[in-house]
């Protein structure tokens, strides 16, 4: 209170009520942003156990548990790592935890399998005012508006995932068994190993039931017999198997003969894979175009799919799986389509008339062709994405959705097709 200088005047100023304010300092210190440090990690398959390293940065003020677990990509749990789940718990001030996975060597010569490491949405231990706000409401369900401010204050401080959540683990090949194999395949003729020596050994390999591929047999283990499974399909593909028993041994001239009289066994079965097609589509009354582009097209790329997917299997990368299917229509189109339109060419030339081929619905049907192939091409280039990891494989979902597109631009080709064949659609 100020007293005036005048005697018996009032004073200037004086204090009233409230005398005391009352000051609340909320806690909103972060909890942390939890992540990997980064979004992939290679590991060799011989490593035994690997540790991964869950950093916590931006804040680090209380106990905070985070769960984890693993999830299988092309690698698959109890075969090429051990299923992982639990919790980490950090403590106050602690930035750092580490979590384990053991990895499972199976001696693979060449190996590119992955799994993922997943962090699940952190839970804080709460303490002090701010969890006090976090779990505090009115009497009657409501907060206030100084308790509703607060209340996002401490929000702010709470845990959170950071942009590495999701960890994706590679496993390769132990370096020092790659090794010792490159090693001895170099002191050893590799054709002594795969290859054939003589006819009657091939035709002995020909009518034999032999167990389907598998892993190889452990020590101690007896030798696997064949299955039901293995029978049946024996019995199915015993006349193509004897058939391609008449071909040279590889070990003939080098694999030469081998090689040019398959390639000329190939070219004679899709040959007579056509004209048996176009005898089907003539007895039951479909027209070329769609007997063309239904069952010729789907006999003669049948072998391509099974070598695309056994190059997919076999390649850790999905060049020669996709490079097969291009390089097949490539052959398809230029030799195919080129050699005899040109030997035609030729012929008519010297017999002195013109050689003119009808075109009938092919701009249609290479035109909408041409639209899909985009399609598939921007839906691989969209694969590369890191949640999905590549062209070929990645988590289950995303393999499922991309394999009911294909097929479904599949069928649109060839609905498309015959309706523009039957003239129930115009075309170019």
């Amino acid at each position: 209170m100020f007293e005036s200088d005048e005697a018996g005047a009032a004073p200037k100023g004086r204090l009233v009520e409230p005398l005391v304010a009352t000051v609340t300092i909320l806690d909103d210190d972060h909890a942390g942003i939890f992540t990997f440090s980064e979004r992939m990690v290679r590991v060799s398959e011989s490593v035994g156990t690997m540790e991964v390293t869950v950093v916590r940065n931006s804040g680090a003020r209380g106990t905070v548990i985070l769960p984890y677990h693993t999830e299988a990509g092309t690698a698959k749990a109890g075969d090429d790592y051990e299923d992982a789940r639990g919790e980490l718990e950090f403590t106050n001030d602690q930035t750092t935890q580490t979590l384990q996975v053991r990895i499972i060597d199976d001696e693979e010569y060449e190996k590119h399998e992955n799994f993922f490491i997943v962090l699940e949405e952190p839970r804080w231990l709460k303490r002090g005012i701010s969890a006090l706000l976090l779990n505090q409401e009115g009497a009657e369900g409501q907060l206030s508006a100084e308790e509703e401010e607060a209340r996002r204050i401490a929000e702010m401080g709470k845990p959170i995932l950071g942009e590495h959540s999701r960890l994706e683990v590679v496993i390769e090949e132990s370096y020092e068994f790659k090794s010792t194999v490159d090693k001895l395949i170099k002191k050893t003729n590799l054709a002594l190993v795969i290859g054939t020596h003589s006819w009657r050994e091939q035709f002995v390999e020909a009518v034999t039931v032999s167990a389907g591929d598998g892993d190889d047999e452990e020590e101690g283990r007896e030798e696997r017999l064949p299955s039901c499974y293995d029978y049946v399909m024996h019995f199915l593909t015993v006349f193509w198997k004897v058939l391609f028993a008449c071909l040279p041994p590889t070990e003939y001239w080098n694999g030469w003969a081998c090689f040019c009289v398959s390639i000329s066994s190939i070219g004679l079965l899709t040959a007579i894979i056509g004209d048996l097609a176009s005898h089907f589509g003539c007895t039951v009354g479909l027209r070329d175009t769609v007997t063309a582009v239904v069952f010729v097209a789907l006999g003669t790329s049948i072998p391509d799919t099974f070598a695309s997917k056994v190059a997919a299997t076999q390649d850790q990368h999905a060049d020669a799986s996709v490079g097969n299917v291009t390089g097949s229509n490539a052959v398809n189109v230029f030799l195919g389509i080129g050699v005899a339109w040109s030997v035609a060419a030729v012929y008519w030339r010297i017999k002195g008339k013109p050689f003119k081929v009808d075109p009938g619905s092919l701009a249609f049907s290479v035109t909408l062709f041409t639209i899909f192939a985009f399609i598939s091409m921007g839906v691989l280039l969209f694969r590369r994405r890191p949640s999905i990891g590549g062209e070929l494989g990645g988590p289950r979902m995303p393999r499922l959705l991309t394999t009911l597109l294909f097929l479904g631009l599949w069928f649109l080709y060839i609905l498309f097709s015959s309706l523009e064949a039957y003239c129930h659609i115009s075309g170019f």
